[in-house]
């Protein structure tokens, strides 16, 4: 009966999800600004969320805003409604049409960071359709290893795993999975990290996040102390003609402090590329997360 129960919800999503597959690709993007603004008038609590996020960023002076911020947040609907059907299409490995519509730029310094022989800390944040960065990169630059969380349903995190597999992703999960991030470092493999959630206690650290204190995830920087492993940020964004992949120049670490001063200051600074980006291209980012959670005003 549990398998049952597994199986008929993931067989109903592939029901459901097949026929945005298979739209050209002009109509696809048609039907993701459709759904995003569905999303966006109907999903009432997660509107709420991402104005009260906006609004709050820009009521700090974390960054300014070009137009009202309801403007911004239908449009941030409407980009995820798109990445939703572009992972759809990549998924079912109807993805070409996607794929020919993305840039790179700075892969000079991922080049350049790779010399060290140490392996890369590729850290992004939920920008732009970062599924898409993240297949992407490995089919053209390097493989990726992405540190995620398991699927509750079995059958959905083996379809997603079977396919980040072949376009070169390899999955480590986070139930203990600093053993294997050390391991896969020690090889001179390329680890992408999402750090711009909230974390519980235990795995972060608090520091500002777009003007207001928030947990922050230590790991990043606890790795690169411990292996000296270069730190370099890369993002997606959505553009006129597709999406646009930047790879920035590697993080520095903080020489001036030691122990948990250090982790706190490498932090910051780690986050320091995800602040600019999302005040650059607030569109691009993830409202919807309750990112200030778990920290008293």
């Amino acid at each position: 009966m549990k398998r049952l129960r597994q199986i008929f919800p993931f067989l109903l999503l592939v029901a459901s999800t097949f026929p945005f597959a298979i739209l050209p690709y002009r109509a696809a993007l048609r039907t993701g600004d459709l759904l995003g603004l569905l999303a966006y008038v109907f999903w009432s609590s997660r509107r709420k969320i991402a104005l009260d996020n906006l609004q709050g960023a820009a009521e700090r002076g974390a960054l300014v805003l070009g137009t009202d911020s309801r403007s911004v947040i239908r449009q941030n609907f409407r980009n995820l409604g798109r990445s939703f059907i572009e992972v759809v299409k990549i998924y079912y490995g109807l993805g070409e049409s996607v794929f020919r519509h993305v840039e790179v730029k700075g892969e000079e310094n991922y080049r350049k960071a790779m010399q060290k022989g140490k392996g890369i800390l590729c850290i992004t944040a939920h920008c732009g359709n970062w599924e898409l960065l993240a297949v992407y990169v490995s089919m053209k630059i390097a493989k990726i290893t992405i540190v995620a969380r398991k699927q509750d349903n079995p059958y959905l995190n083996r379809f997603i795993e079977r396919t980040r597999e072949k376009y070169g992703n390899h999955t480590i999960y986070k139930e203990g999975a600093l053993k294997k991030i050390l391991s896969s470092l020690k090889k001179g493999e390329v680890i992408g990290i999402l750090m711009d959630q909230s974390v519980i206690r235990s795995e972060g650290v608090i520091v500002p996040f777009l003007g207001k204190n928030a947990y922050a995830m230590k790991t990043p920087a606890i790795l690169a102390r411990k292996t000296g492993t270069p730190v370099v940020p890369a993002f997606i964004r959505r553009t006129a003609n597709g999406h646009l992949v930047e790879i920035g120049e590697e993080i520095q670490l903080d020489a001036s402090r030691d122990g948990d001063e250090a982790i706190v200051k490498d932090t910051m600074n780690f986050l320091r590329p995800i602040e600019d980006f999302v005040r650059q291209h607030p569109a691009d980012w993830l409202w919807i997360h309750r990112r200030w959670k778990r920290i008293k005003d």
